[in-house]
């Protein structure tokens, strides 16, 4: 594959879902700081909402713990692991984005498709590179 070049042990696509592991916890971190502002940059809602700041919260921790986990696994098994993680956990995002298409406005749904897609596809890659070498 084009994309595989040993470099120190590692590949091109190791050093994507690196990137990847990095943009999560930023992602995150942003995302627990104020959650009502990242509500507002996307244009899911505005104002106040205390339960949704509940559920931003909890999703950044959860973007938080994907990116940690992959960047602090030693073993290139446990990498293997928090790659398969993040793909089922982006898979869902893309399809729940999908799911409530009809509520949110198109540019809303293709932004968040297209961020949890191309994860998952990058992900994918890695599951699929691991496997077949």
């Amino acid at each position: 594959m084009a994309d595989v070049k040993e470099t120190d042990g590692r590949d091109g696509l190791d050093g994507m879902m690196t990137a990847l592991a990095r943009a999560r916890i930023g992602l995150g971190l942003a995302a627990f700081a104020a959650p009502g502002l990242s509500m507002r940059v996307t244009g899911i809602s505005r104002g106040t909402d205390t339960g949704r700041d509940l559920m931003v919260r909890l999703y950044a921790a959860r973007e938080i713990a994907l990116g940690a986990g992959y960047l602090l696994s030693g073993e290139e098994a446990a990498r293997r692991q928090w790659a398969r993680i993040g793909l089922a956990v982006d898979a869902l995002d893309a399809f729940s984005a999908l799911r409530t298409r009809s509520r949110l406005p198109l540019w809303v749904t293709a932004g968040v498709v297209g961020i949890a897609g191309t994860a998952a596809g990058l992900g994918a890659a890695k599951a699929a590179h691991d496997v077949l070498g």
